[in-house]
């Protein structure tokens, strides 16, 4: 019903910058919840940020807060992921998902039904 393709990965140095995308097709993201995971080798996939499509309200989890900014593009069917002052620790592929947004916004991978492929986010110190 909703494909997730994530853009804009790549190879930055520590205190770099880079912006990822998350585009849907198939359907609009409508009343749904839009998150960004992160997943280094050998660790389990981790929440970092949300935002509600309808409302625009987000959330961060601390090691990201004042660095990360997601933001959503109603026009484009789009989830923007604004990432400053990048560090090591944030190395890993990124991965976009959707949910429906009537329970409110999920940390949990379980919460989220739509996957994107993921992209890689490497950070040399």
């Amino acid at each position: 019903q909703v494909q997730l393709v994530e853009s804009g990965g790549g190879l930055v140095q520590a205190g770099g910058s880079l912006r990822l995308s998350c585009a849907a097709s198939g359907r609009t993201f409508s009343n749904y919840v839009v998150a960004w995971f992160r997943q280094a080798p050998g660790k389990e996939r981790k929440f970092v940020t949300a935002v509600t499509w309808n409302f625009g309200a987000t959330y961060y989890v601390d090691s990201v807060k004042g660095r990360f900014t997601i933001s959503r593009d109603t026009a484009k069917n789009t989830v923007n992921l604004q990432m400053n002052s990048l560090k090591p620790e944030d190395t890993a592929v990124y991965y976009c998902a959707a949910a429906d947004g009537s329970r409110g916004i999920s940390s949990s991978v379980g919460g989220y039904t739509y996957w994107g492929q993921g992209t890689q986010v490497t950070v040399s110190a």
